[in-house]
């Protein structure tokens, strides 16, 4: 039994929450791998609903052990949050279950007063990022000056380490005519947080190699999506780390041959939260009904989020660069009751027919969609865990979907239920 990546291919938003924690049922261990509390990932377990930024979707699974790899850049007083949360909710987190990466980056106060004063400074411009401080983290990281995990277990180290990131944060924010960071305060945070975050902090590789040898099954959980992706996404309105599959060895310390079956998450239509290029947006009655009947609002931010109609250029090429083995096609139930259905096949940029999307920005700014029409269908398709409870067309969209994009169907979501779910493969049985 191999061990599977959890991947979006589309702009994020695509279920990968749910998919996640149905597959934990069949793994042993549970990691995310890359992101921040940016992301949000939905469970529908029963009548509660939980949603997750940084902690992983096993947390939801008795008996799972959840990781929060060290390519994970962690505010640490949201993951407190978050963990007094859950158990609120009944869930029991503990040491035991979850362990966090002691050589994770961490996310202060004055990362995300960095990137909030920045967006401001953009105005129209804006990237649309949530303002949480991931990306000025992911710079300091990248810049040698974070503050890690391991840090706070060292008086000393953290003294200098908090030096070193104020000599550059406060020089910003100067800059930008924003108030400066007290260095005593922001260490008087860090020493009252640290209690709570060091009974989880681990050499979480080591954990992983231990499960890896005992031939335990890995389920490694990524955030945003390809689309997002600071190389292979619509730069500059991307996320800051790398979202493919190709991350889960760097980002949770294990090799790339750990990494067996990866599952592409896709709606069966499009969305994307913030700015940025979307070929297939309907700023229509149709969009607007693909948002209501999606409650197509973010986990995290509560932003409506765009809506538009299948783009399998976007999907196929997110699919060919992530190396995705199959996908897990979610919120069919959607599209129930349309009468036509449209699937975008190609873009149009002035008198050229383009198979891809473009690298430029201007490019992508000047893309217009090419369509294919499906055939819609009346009946419902919530809550299916079958192929014999779908109508005949549904069948025949999601079979041209696969033929588009170049990747068989794995998984089927029908509903936000945990259950609702028809097998097709099991990403773990490869």
């Amino acid at each position: 039994m191999g061990n599977v990546a959890v991947v979006g291919v589309q702009w994020g938003d695509e279920g990968k929450g749910k998919i996640v924690d149905w597959l934990s049922e069949r793994a042993d261990v549970v990691v995310r791998f890359q992101g921040g509390h940016n992301a949000g990932h939905t469970l529908v377990i029963g009548n509660v609903e939980y949603k997750l930024s940084l902690l992983p979707s096993g947390v939801a699974r008795p008996g799972k052990l959840s990781i929060i790899g060290n390519g994970v850049v962690v505010d640490p007083w949201a993951l407190v949050a978050e963990i007094d949360t859950m158990r609120l909710k009944g869930l029991d987190i503990s040491p035991k279950n979850l362990r966090l990466a002691d050589n994770a980056a961490l996310i202060l106060p004055s990362h995300g007063a960095l990137e909030r004063t920045r967006e401001e400074r953009r105005g129209d411009k804006k990237l649309g990022t949530t303002g949480r401080g991931i990306g000025p983290a992911y710079e300091d990281k990248v810049g040698r000056r974070a503050v890690r995990v391991c840090d706070l277990a060292d008086k000393q180290a953290l003294d200098e380490r908090v030096d070193e990131v104020l000599l550059h944060h406060n020089a910003l924010l100067r800059g930008l005519d924003a108030p400066p960071v007290d260095r005593g305060d922001l260490l008087a945070q860090l020493h009252e947080v640290a209690p709570r975050i060091l009974p989880y902090a681990d050499r979480c590789w080591r954990l992983l190699d231990e499960a890896r040898r005992q031939s335990r099954r890995i389920l490694f959980e990524g955030a945003q999506a390809a689309m997002l992706d600071v190389d292979h996404g619509t730069y500059p309105y991307v996320t800051s780390s790398n979202a493919l599959a190709g991350q889960a060895a760097a980002g949770s310390g294990i090799a790339p041959s750990a990494v067996g079956y990866v599952l592409g998450i896709t709606k069966a239509y499009t969305t994307r939260v913030g700015n940025g290029p979307f070929p297939t947006e309907l700023n229509d009655a149709t969009g607007e009904k693909l948002g209501e009947r999606g409650r197509e609002f973010g986990t995290v931010t509560g932003r409506r989020r765009r809506c538009g109609w299948f783009d399998a250029v976007a999907v196929r090429q997110a699919i060919t660069v992530g190396g995705v083995d199959g996908i897990a096609l979610t919120k069919l139930d959607v599209l129930d009751g349309f009468a036509e259905i449209k699937i975008c096949t190609a873009y149009r940029r002035g008198g050229e027919i383009l198979d891809y999307m473009p690298a430029s920005a201007s490019a992508q700014a000047e893309i217009e969609p090419v369509y294919e029409t499906a055939e819609g269908w009346r009946e419902s398709t919530r809550g299916a865990r079958s192929w014999a409870d779908l109508p005949a067309t549904a069948v025949k969209y999601i079979r041209r979907l696969e033929e588009l994009i170049g990747a068989p169907l794995a998984l089927l979501s029908t509903s936000p239920e945990r259950d609702d779910i028809v097998l097709v493969r099991d990403p773990f049985a490869d």
